[in-house]
């Protein structure tokens, strides 16, 4: 077998065939096992991982947590468990900078069965169904290893710097690759220039340890995605910040399927904007221009002091459900009962929260930009001209909350 169609099937063990072996789990009770109870056979581990199907809500978290955990030798548990520190809780980003900017254990460095109890902990945490955080983000997942291939180059070749870690997964089938091929030469160097896309080189981290009474934190992330969600005696804390982006928006699988990861964050927006009357985009409109959102990564709790846009309170019943349901596919990146109660808390505050853009309203363009900023809620919607697909746009986008981020466990004024 060549060399490429080794590294192809390799991408696909990392986050498609690994779904037959999660499927396959035997769910038990399991707590925590010490480092020297887990075995290095991870086909023998896998026998053992298992989940109480009983639990539910963070009791279910906690137990996919620790059956993945017992999965892991105790090299491996080391990287996963670590520290609730604001460092570590801050360390993530949008950049396909590895590990150096992200704590974790790496996903390209797992076997099958410990893939397939890490994609556990996500379905568990974040949904299984259509339009879930689960869901999203394994789309995410598949668009980098669309990007790695566009960009010429492997998972592998982008040397992370997690030296223990196996080869991570590398380039997609060219049916892979999105219809409108990249233009120009992309950068040497640097996010475009060939380090760290593809889903292998994305990171889990246990930030404090998984328990229905203490604090800690899911921390998962990687190019384009930082999932993090922090638990406090048994309850979700903080479902924030949470980043995601994509680069191609669109493209078509080998198998015919059209992935759209972001689709349903954008077109919320352009409902609620493309309600506002001329009146209203002008008192929504915004001076200043943006070429990335504002509240990304290294920038937590700066908050702009004043409120800026238009104020929901002045919007027809209508309007204000259309803020509403564009503010929901951000929330709903976490599991379902979390996501109603946050949802109830936005809609109490939503006439003291307001809508703002900057640039045009049709998302499609570099500088495009939209904002929805409550009380609590934070949400930021950016085009970007793309870096290896140049002839497109790709988004960013960020989901803060003033007041619950990282659990309101640190302070950042």
């Amino acid at each position: 077998m060549s060399r490429e169609r080794t590294s192809q099937a390799r991408r696909r063990r990392t986050w498609r065939a690994v779904a037959g072996v999660a499927a396959g789990v035997v769910l038990v009770g399991g707590g925590f096992v010490a480092a020297n109870a887990a075995t290095t056979d991870n086909t023998k581990a896998a026998a053992h991982f298992a989940v109480d199907k009983k639990a539910t809500g963070t009791a279910a978290v906690v137990s996919a947590a620790n059956a993945f955990l017992n999965t892991l030798d105790s090299d491996q548990q080391a990287k996963t468990v670590l520290d609730f520190t604001q460092a570590n809780a801050t360390a993530w980003s949008n950049l396909p900078c590895g590990s150096s900017c992200r704590p974790g254990i790496q996903t390209g460095s797992l076997s099958d069965d410990q893939l397939a109890a890490l994609q556990n902990v996500l379905k568990v945490a974040l949904g299984s169904g259509k339009d879930t955080g689960y869901e999203h983000v394994i789309q995410t997942l598949k668009a980098d290893d669309v990007l790695a291939s566009a960009q010429g180059t492997s998972s592998a070749s982008a040397a992370p710097t997690d030296a223990t870690s196996a080869a991570p997964t590398a380039s997609p089938t060219a049916t892979d690759v999105p219809t409108g091929v990249p233009t120009g030469t992309p950068p040497s160097g640097g996010p475009g220039g060939g380090g760290g896309y593809g889903s292998g080189i994305y990171f889990l981290a246990f930030l404090g340890t998984p328990s229905t009474t203490g604090t800690w934190q899911l921390h998962f992330g990687g190019h384009h995605l930082a999932v993090n969600i922090t638990y406090k005696n048994g309850k979700v804390a903080g479902a924030s910040p949470f980043f995601t982006g994509v680069e191609p928006s669109s493209w078509t699988d080998d198998d015919g399927t059209t992935y759209s990861p972001m689709a349903k964050f954008r077109d919320g927006l352009l409902k609620l904007t493309g309600s506002l009357t001329t009146e209203q985009l002008a008192a929504a409109k915004l001076s200043e221009s943006f070429g990335d959102v504002l509240l990304g990564p290294s920038e937590d709790g700066n908050f702009p002091t004043t409120k800026a846009g238009v104020k929901v309170s002045s919007l027809s019943a209508k309007q204000k459900k259309l803020v509403l349901a564009a503010i929901h596919p951000w929330v709903a990146d976490v599991d379902d009962a979390t996501a109603r109660q946050l949802m109830k808390t936005y809609e109490r505050e939503l006439n003291q929260t307001y809508v703002s853009y900057s640039g045009g309203t049709g998302l499609d363009t570099q500088g495009d930009y939209v904002r929805i900023d409550g009380p609590g809620v934070w949400i930021e919607f950016v085009c970007q001209s793309g870096v290896v697909y140049r002839d497109q746009i790709h988004y960013h986008t960020v989901y803060r909350d003033h007041t619950r981020d990282y659990g309101s466990e640190f302070s950042f004024s």
